[in-house]
Protein backbone atom coordinates (compact mmCIF):
# COMPACT_ATOMS: atom_id res chain seq x y z
CA UNK A 1 0.00 0.00 0.00
CA UNK A 2 1.41 3.65 -0.79
CA UNK A 3 0.45 5.02 2.63
CA UNK A 4 3.29 6.47 3.89
CA UNK A 5 2.70 9.99 3.00
CA UNK A 6 -0.76 9.76 4.27
CA UNK A 7 -2.91 11.82 6.33
CA UNK A 8 -2.75 10.96 10.56
CA UNK A 9 -5.71 10.78 12.29
CA UNK A 10 -6.62 12.62 15.21
CA UNK A 11 -8.83 9.95 16.84
CA UNK A 12 -5.89 7.63 18.15
CA UNK A 13 -5.73 7.01 21.66
CA UNK A 14 -3.04 4.96 22.97
CA UNK A 15 -3.49 3.10 25.76
CA UNK A 16 -0.92 0.35 25.47
CA UNK A 17 1.08 0.24 28.89
CA UNK A 18 -1.36 1.70 30.75
CA UNK A 19 -2.79 -0.86 33.92
CA UNK A 20 -6.56 -2.07 33.58
CA UNK A 21 -8.37 -3.51 36.33
CA UNK A 22 -9.71 -7.25 36.17
CA UNK A 23 -8.10 -10.70 35.15
CA UNK A 24 -5.26 -11.17 32.46
CA UNK A 25 -5.39 -14.08 29.80
CA UNK A 26 -2.43 -16.46 31.27
CA UNK A 27 0.15 -15.95 28.87
CA UNK A 28 0.67 -12.49 28.86
CA UNK A 29 0.41 -10.33 26.14
CA UNK A 30 0.12 -12.28 22.54
CA UNK A 31 -2.98 -13.20 21.24
CA UNK A 32 -4.18 -16.47 22.03
CA UNK A 33 -5.25 -18.61 18.95
CA UNK A 34 -7.26 -20.86 20.76
CA UNK A 35 -9.40 -18.19 22.98
CA UNK A 36 -9.27 -15.88 19.61
CA UNK A 37 -10.98 -18.96 17.38
CA UNK A 38 -12.82 -19.34 20.27
CA UNK A 39 -14.17 -16.24 20.24
CA UNK A 40 -14.64 -16.20 16.52
CA UNK A 41 -16.98 -18.85 16.67
CA UNK A 42 -19.15 -18.41 19.25
CA UNK A 43 -19.47 -14.45 19.50
CA UNK A 44 -19.37 -12.83 22.54
CA UNK A 45 -18.67 -9.95 20.31
CA UNK A 46 -18.96 -6.74 22.58
CA UNK A 47 -20.88 -4.62 19.37
CA UNK A 48 -23.54 -6.58 21.20
CA UNK A 49 -24.22 -4.01 23.55
CA UNK A 50 -26.41 -0.90 21.40
CA UNK A 51 -27.20 2.16 22.65
CA UNK A 52 -31.08 3.52 22.50
CA UNK A 53 -31.52 5.47 18.78
CA UNK A 54 -30.73 9.12 18.85
CA UNK A 55 -27.88 8.25 21.81
CA UNK A 56 -23.91 8.98 21.53
CA UNK A 57 -24.09 5.84 23.64
CA UNK A 58 -21.34 7.45 25.89
CA UNK A 59 -18.91 8.99 23.74
CA UNK A 60 -17.06 10.76 26.09
CA UNK A 61 -16.19 7.55 28.01
CA UNK A 62 -13.06 7.87 29.54
CA UNK A 63 -11.44 3.91 30.10
CA UNK A 64 -8.42 2.30 30.44
CA UNK A 65 -6.35 -0.38 29.34
CA UNK A 66 -3.40 -1.74 28.80
CA UNK A 67 -0.72 -3.84 31.30
CA UNK A 68 1.10 -1.81 33.20
CA UNK A 69 4.46 -3.26 30.89
CA UNK A 70 6.55 -0.78 28.08
CA UNK A 71 5.40 -0.31 25.18
CA UNK A 72 7.35 -2.48 22.44
CA UNK A 73 9.06 -0.10 19.97
CA UNK A 74 8.86 -2.32 17.01
CA UNK A 75 4.98 -1.68 16.92
CA UNK A 76 5.05 2.02 16.49
CA UNK A 77 5.06 1.46 12.68
CA UNK A 78 2.00 -0.34 13.06
CA UNK A 79 0.51 2.56 14.95
CA UNK A 80 1.52 4.97 12.38
CA UNK A 81 -0.11 2.82 9.86
CA UNK A 82 -3.41 2.20 11.58
CA UNK A 83 -3.51 6.09 11.91
CA UNK A 84 -3.41 6.62 8.11
CA UNK A 85 -5.79 4.14 7.77
CA UNK A 86 -8.28 5.30 9.93
CA UNK A 87 -7.67 8.69 8.30
CA UNK A 88 -8.59 7.88 5.17
CA UNK A 89 -11.57 5.83 6.15
CA UNK A 90 -12.64 9.42 7.72
CA UNK A 91 -12.08 11.14 3.87
CA UNK A 92 -14.05 8.04 2.92
CA UNK A 93 -17.58 7.49 4.48
CA UNK A 94 -18.71 11.23 5.16
CA UNK A 95 -20.11 12.13 1.68
CA UNK A 96 -21.46 8.07 1.31
CA UNK A 97 -23.68 8.51 4.42
CA UNK A 98 -24.86 11.77 3.26
CA UNK A 99 -27.56 10.77 0.86
CA UNK A 100 -28.78 8.60 3.72
CA UNK A 101 -29.29 11.47 5.82
CA UNK A 102 -26.62 10.23 8.30
CA UNK A 103 -23.92 12.79 9.81
CA UNK A 104 -20.71 11.02 10.04
CA UNK A 105 -19.53 11.14 13.40
CA UNK A 106 -15.90 9.83 13.18
CA UNK A 107 -14.75 6.77 15.88
CA UNK A 108 -11.97 6.59 17.85
CA UNK A 109 -9.37 3.92 17.52
CA UNK A 110 -7.95 2.36 21.28
CA UNK A 111 -4.82 1.12 21.40
CA UNK A 112 -4.30 -1.00 24.19
CA UNK A 113 -2.02 -4.06 25.40
CA UNK A 114 -3.22 -7.13 26.96
CA UNK A 115 -6.59 -6.04 28.25
CA UNK A 116 -8.61 -2.93 28.16
CA UNK A 117 -12.12 -1.33 30.09
CA UNK A 118 -14.35 0.01 27.19
CA UNK A 119 -18.03 1.44 27.81
CA UNK A 120 -18.79 -2.23 26.49
CA UNK A 121 -17.19 -4.10 29.49
CA UNK A 122 -13.72 -5.18 29.95
CA UNK A 123 -12.10 -7.18 27.33
CA UNK A 124 -8.82 -9.03 26.85
CA UNK A 125 -6.75 -9.69 23.46
CA UNK A 126 -7.87 -12.49 23.00
CA UNK A 127 -11.04 -11.63 21.55
CA UNK A 128 -9.29 -9.78 18.88
CA UNK A 129 -9.64 -6.56 17.09
CA UNK A 130 -13.80 -5.48 18.51
CA UNK A 131 -15.91 -2.54 18.27
CA UNK A 132 -17.78 -0.63 21.07
CA UNK A 133 -20.93 1.31 19.81
CA UNK A 134 -21.77 2.84 23.60
CA UNK A 135 -18.36 4.77 22.95
CA UNK A 136 -18.21 4.37 19.40
CA UNK A 137 -14.44 3.33 19.35
CA UNK A 138 -12.37 0.85 17.87
CA UNK A 139 -10.23 -1.37 20.17
CA UNK A 140 -7.40 -3.03 19.06
CA UNK A 141 -4.09 -4.70 20.35
CA UNK A 142 -1.11 -4.49 17.43
CA UNK A 143 -0.21 -7.83 18.69
CA UNK A 144 -2.99 -8.94 16.40
CA UNK A 145 -0.74 -8.19 13.52
CA UNK A 146 1.54 -10.54 13.96
CA UNK A 147 -0.95 -13.09 14.70
CA UNK A 148 -2.70 -12.69 11.60
CA UNK A 149 0.75 -12.99 9.80
CA UNK A 150 2.28 -15.97 11.61
CA UNK A 151 -1.01 -18.16 12.78
CA UNK A 152 -3.14 -17.57 9.98
CA UNK A 153 -1.10 -16.65 7.34
CA UNK A 154 -2.53 -13.63 6.16
CA UNK A 155 0.30 -11.14 5.80
CA UNK A 156 0.79 -7.81 4.64
CA UNK A 157 -0.06 -4.07 5.11
CA UNK A 158 -3.73 -4.47 3.18
CA UNK A 159 -4.63 -7.62 5.16
CA UNK A 160 -4.06 -5.32 8.64
CA UNK A 161 -5.97 -2.56 6.64
CA UNK A 162 -8.78 -4.97 5.76
CA UNK A 163 -9.31 -5.77 10.01
CA UNK A 164 -9.14 -2.12 10.52
CA UNK A 165 -11.82 -1.22 8.10
CA UNK A 166 -13.65 -4.12 9.05
CA UNK A 167 -14.09 -2.60 12.42
CA UNK A 168 -15.15 1.05 10.99
CA UNK A 169 -17.57 -0.88 9.21
CA UNK A 170 -19.54 -1.88 12.25
CA UNK A 171 -19.33 1.86 13.27
CA UNK A 172 -21.27 2.72 9.85
CA UNK A 173 -23.91 -0.10 11.16
CA UNK A 174 -24.42 1.54 14.46
CA UNK A 175 -24.93 4.84 12.63
CA UNK A 176 -27.40 3.62 10.18
CA UNK A 177 -29.26 2.13 13.03
CA UNK A 178 -28.78 -1.39 11.45
CA UNK A 179 -26.72 -3.06 14.46
CA UNK A 180 -29.88 -1.70 16.85
CA UNK A 181 -32.03 -3.05 14.63
CA UNK A 182 -30.14 -6.63 14.78
CA UNK A 183 -30.06 -6.63 18.50
CA UNK A 184 -33.61 -6.00 18.98
CA UNK A 185 -34.66 -9.12 16.49
CA UNK A 186 -31.67 -11.70 17.82
CA UNK A 187 -33.12 -11.22 21.18
CA UNK A 188 -36.37 -12.67 19.68
CA UNK A 189 -34.67 -15.32 18.06
CA UNK A 190 -33.38 -19.30 18.82
CA UNK A 191 -29.87 -19.24 18.58
CA UNK A 192 -29.31 -21.03 15.43
CA UNK A 193 -31.34 -17.83 13.52
CA UNK A 194 -29.20 -15.03 15.65
CA UNK A 195 -26.23 -16.71 15.17
CA UNK A 196 -27.59 -16.80 11.00
CA UNK A 197 -28.28 -12.90 11.86
CA UNK A 198 -24.46 -12.29 13.18
CA UNK A 199 -23.43 -13.53 10.19
CA UNK A 200 -25.28 -11.24 7.98
CA UNK A 201 -24.08 -8.27 9.94
CA UNK A 202 -20.70 -9.59 9.44
CA UNK A 203 -20.64 -10.09 6.12
CA UNK A 204 -21.94 -6.64 5.25
CA UNK A 205 -18.64 -5.37 7.69
CA UNK A 206 -16.64 -7.34 5.00
CA UNK A 207 -18.75 -5.70 2.55
CA UNK A 208 -18.20 -2.00 3.93
CA UNK A 209 -14.85 -3.19 4.28
CA UNK A 210 -14.34 -3.43 0.33
CA UNK A 211 -16.34 -0.33 -0.22
CA UNK A 212 -13.48 1.44 1.63
CA UNK A 213 -10.91 -0.43 -0.32
CA UNK A 214 -12.75 0.84 -3.78
CA UNK A 215 -12.68 4.25 -2.88
CA UNK A 216 -8.97 4.21 -1.20
CA UNK A 217 -7.69 2.79 -4.56
CA UNK A 218 -9.97 4.58 -7.63
CA UNK A 219 -9.75 8.05 -6.03
CA UNK A 220 -6.64 8.23 -3.76
CA UNK A 221 -4.41 5.04 -5.70
CA UNK A 222 -3.56 3.48 -1.90
CA UNK A 223 -3.63 -0.20 -3.23
CA UNK A 224 -0.54 -1.43 -5.01
CA UNK A 225 -0.28 -4.82 -6.51
CA UNK A 226 -1.05 -8.13 -4.75
CA UNK A 227 -3.04 -6.04 -2.07
CA UNK A 228 -6.41 -6.98 -3.07
CA UNK A 229 -5.26 -10.48 -2.47
CA UNK A 230 -3.86 -9.28 0.36
CA UNK A 231 -7.62 -8.75 1.57
CA UNK A 232 -9.35 -11.52 0.00
CA UNK A 233 -6.33 -13.90 2.22
CA UNK A 234 -7.22 -12.81 5.25
CA UNK A 235 -10.99 -12.22 4.56
CA UNK A 236 -10.83 -16.27 4.03
CA UNK A 237 -8.37 -17.36 6.90
CA UNK A 238 -10.73 -15.92 9.53
CA UNK A 239 -13.85 -17.62 7.91
CA UNK A 240 -15.71 -19.51 10.46
CA UNK A 241 -15.59 -23.14 8.22
CA UNK A 242 -11.58 -22.53 8.21
CA UNK A 243 -11.24 -22.04 12.04
CA UNK A 244 -13.51 -24.27 12.80
CA UNK A 245 -11.79 -27.15 11.08
CA UNK A 246 -8.51 -25.90 12.12
CA UNK A 247 -9.46 -26.05 16.32
CA UNK A 248 -11.63 -29.15 15.94
CA UNK A 249 -11.30 -30.97 12.37
CA UNK A 250 -15.20 -30.66 11.60
CA UNK A 251 -17.51 -27.50 10.52
CA UNK A 252 -20.68 -26.97 12.35
CA UNK A 253 -22.58 -24.36 10.05
CA UNK A 254 -25.20 -23.85 12.66
CA UNK A 255 -22.62 -22.18 14.95
CA UNK A 256 -21.36 -19.57 12.63
CA UNK A 257 -21.49 -16.13 13.74
CA UNK A 258 -19.49 -14.74 11.39
CA UNK A 259 -19.80 -16.35 7.76
CA UNK A 260 -17.70 -19.12 6.07
CA UNK A 261 -14.06 -18.23 3.97
CA UNK A 262 -16.21 -18.02 0.82
CA UNK A 263 -18.92 -15.85 2.19
CA UNK A 264 -16.22 -13.33 3.55
CA UNK A 265 -14.41 -13.43 0.09
CA UNK A 266 -17.58 -12.58 -1.72
CA UNK A 267 -19.03 -9.91 0.44
CA UNK A 268 -15.45 -8.16 0.37
CA UNK A 269 -15.28 -8.77 -3.39
CA UNK A 270 -18.52 -6.94 -4.02
CA UNK A 271 -17.96 -4.24 -2.14
CA UNK A 272 -14.85 -3.51 -3.57
CA UNK A 273 -16.23 -3.85 -7.18
CA UNK A 274 -18.83 -1.66 -6.73
CA UNK A 275 -18.02 0.84 -3.55
CA UNK A 276 -21.68 1.89 -2.91
CA UNK A 277 -24.22 0.82 0.24
CA UNK A 278 -26.67 -0.54 -1.91
CA UNK A 279 -24.06 -3.26 -3.06
CA UNK A 280 -23.98 -4.40 0.29
CA UNK A 281 -27.61 -5.38 1.42
CA UNK A 282 -26.63 -8.36 3.03
CA UNK A 283 -30.39 -7.90 5.08
CA UNK A 284 -32.39 -8.29 1.73
CA UNK A 285 -35.62 -9.66 3.01
CA UNK A 286 -35.26 -8.07 6.28
CA UNK A 287 -35.20 -4.66 6.17
CA UNK A 288 -32.22 -4.15 4.14
CA UNK A 289 -30.15 -1.12 4.67
CA UNK A 290 -33.80 1.17 5.71
CA UNK A 291 -32.99 2.73 9.27
CA UNK A 292 -36.02 2.63 11.35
Amino acid sequence: MRWQGGRRSANIEDRRGMRVGGPLAAGGGAVGLVTLVLYLLFGGSPSDYVPPSGSTGGAGYDGTGGSGVAVDPAQEPFKDFVSVILADTEDTWPRLLEPQGVPYQEPRLVLFSDAVESACGFQESAVGPFYCPLDQRVYLDLTFFNELDRRFGAPGDFAQAYVVAHEVGHHVQSLLGISERVHGLRGRMSEVDANALSVLQELQADCFAGIWAHHAGKERQLLEEGDIEEGLAAASAIGDDTLQRRARGRVVPESFTHGSSAQRVQWFKRGLEHGTLEACDTFRGQGGLRRR
